[in-house]
C-alpha cells in the first residue's frame, strides 16, 4: 500500500514556489536538514508540506496544499508505529497494540510534537483566518507534521522516515510515560458498550459550519437508539472523539 502511494505522489507535478517568502523557503528547508540530518533533494515536496490550504488564496500562481501528503504521512506514521509496536511488545494482545498506536498518532500527541519542533513558525497560511484562533493553528500544525512524514519518505526514503518518527514521536511518549495514556475514547466508549452488552456505537453528523478550509463538525453518538453525547471539532475525528468523551463523561455521573 505504502509503496503504490509513493509512486502515486512521485509522479505527480510539484509546486511552483514564486509566492513563497525566500527567507522562510531557506529556513524550513534548513530546519528539515537539521531534524532528519539529510539534505532535501525536492524543495517542493517540504514546501507544499508546509502549506495550508488558506495559503492558496494570497498564491498568484496555482499552489497545492499539504492535504494530499498529509494523507501520505498518515499512512507512513501509522506503519512505523505499528511495526515499532509489534516488536517492542511481544507478548502484549492486539487490543494493547491497537489502543497504543491510537494513542501515539492521535490529533493530541502530534499537536505537542509539532510545536516542540516549532513547525508553526515555518507554516505557510493565510493569517486572515487563523492568526487569532490557537485551536485552529494547533490542528493546522499537527496535519503539517503528517505532512512532513510524508515529504520525508517522499524524497528520502523508508529508513528516514523511520529514524524521524521513532526520534520525535515515539521516544517522546516513551520517555514521558504518557505511550500508556488511552485518549481514544471511542474505543473506551466501544469497549464498554460491549462489556454492557449494548448495541455499537453510531456516530452520525448533526451540523457542519464554517467556510471549506475552516470547517466545524457537530457529531452526535448515539447508543441503543438513545443520544449518549455530542462533540465539536475541526474535523469528524475530532468531533466523534469529543462525542465519546461526553458520552463516557455522562455515563459516569449516571
Amino acid at each position: 500500500m505504502i509503496k503504490k502511494l509513493f509512486f502515486f505522489f512521485k509522479n505527480r507535478k510539484q509546486n511552483s514556489s514564486f509566492d513563497y517568502d525566500v527567507k522562510k523557503k531557506k529556513d524550513l528547508l534548513r530546519k528539515i536538514e537539521e531534524l532528519v540530518g539529510v539534505k532535501p533533494k525536492e524543495e517542493n515536496y517540504f514546501l507544499k508540506a508546509f502549506t495550508h490550504r488558506s495559503f492558496l488564496e494570497k498564491s498568484s500562481y496555482p499552489l497545492k496544499s499539504n492535504e494530499r501528503l498529509e494523507f501520505l504521512g498518515d499512512s507512513v506514521l501509522g506503519e512505523i508505529v505499528a511495526e515499532y509496536l509489534f516488536e517492542k511488545y511481544p507478548d502484549e494482545e492486539e487490543g494493547f497494540l491497537t489502543k497504543t498506536r491510537s494513542h501515539l498518532v492521535n490529533k493530541q500527541s502530534l499537536k505537542k510534537i509539532a510545536f516542540s519542533l516549532n513547525l508553526q513558525d515555518l507554516l505557510f497560511f493565510n493569517d486572515r483566518y487563523l492568526i487569532q484562533d490557537e485551536k485552529k493553528l494547533s490542528n493546522i500544525v499537527a496535519d503539517c507534521l503528517e505532512a512532513v512524514i510524508g515529504a520525508i519518505y517522499l524524497d528520502m526514503g523508508h529508513k528516514v522516515a523511520k529514524n524521524f518518527v521513532i526520534k520525535y514521536v515515539i521516544t517522546p511518549l516513551v520517555v514521558t510515560g504518557d505511550i500508556n495514556n488511552d485518549n481514544n475514547y471511542k474505543g473506551q466508549l466501544l469497549e464498554f458498550a460491549h462489556a454492557n452488552k449494548l448495541a455499537q456505537p453510531k456516530y452520525n453528523i448533526i451540523d457542519q459550519s464554517g467556510p471549506q478550509h475552516d470547517k466545524i463538525y457537530t457529531i452526535e453518538v448515539i447508543v441503543n437508539d438513545e443520544i449518549k453525547g455530542i462533540g465539536k471539532g475541526s474535523n469528524k475525528k475530532i468531533a466523534e472523539q469529543n462525542a465519546a468523551k461526553k458520552a463516557l463523561s455522562n455515563q459516569n455521573q449516571n
